[in-house]
């Protein structure tokens, strides 16, 4: 086994954190911040599905960076959509929540990169000749 590269913990990291710190944004926002209507709204429902992809990230799958990488742009989207159109505090928040989600697919992004290279360098050390006689 190997030790994991500093950059992919790295990348690992920032992941999970701007995950949850969205997943806290959500909920906050809709519930207390700046909800769509006083009291709090259905629309801190936005929040479950984020923690979805948290399990995965925790326990390091690929297949979690990638599907996540994908997923983020919706969120994405609607911090766009309300950034332009809520009136302040609302569009603040949504600027953060623009902020984490390039975060995200940055840091989902740059960790597939990272370990597709470190399994492909990890190969080639494998497959190469050790030098010793036959």
């Amino acid at each position: 086994m190997n030790p994991v590269d500093p950059s992919v913990r790295a990348t690992r990291t920032l992941a999970v954190t701007s995950l949850l710190a969205l997943i806290v944004l959500a909920l906050a926002w809709e519930l207390w911040l700046a909800p769509l209507r006083p009291g709090g709204s259905w629309l801190a429902l936005k929040a479950l599905p984020l923690c979805l992809p948290l399990a995965g990230l925790l326990k390091n799958r690929m297949y979690t960076y990638r599907w996540l990488s994908l997923v983020v742009w919706l969120y994405f989207i609607e911090g766009v959509v309300r950034a332009w159109s809520d009136p302040p505090p609302g569009n603040w928040l949504a600027l953060l929540e623009i902020a984490l989600c390039l975060a995200i697919f940055a840091a989902c992004a740059l960790h597939v990169r990272l370990r597709f290279r470190n399994a492909k360098a990890l190969a080639a050390a494998a497959a190469a000749p050790t030098g010793a006689p036959p």
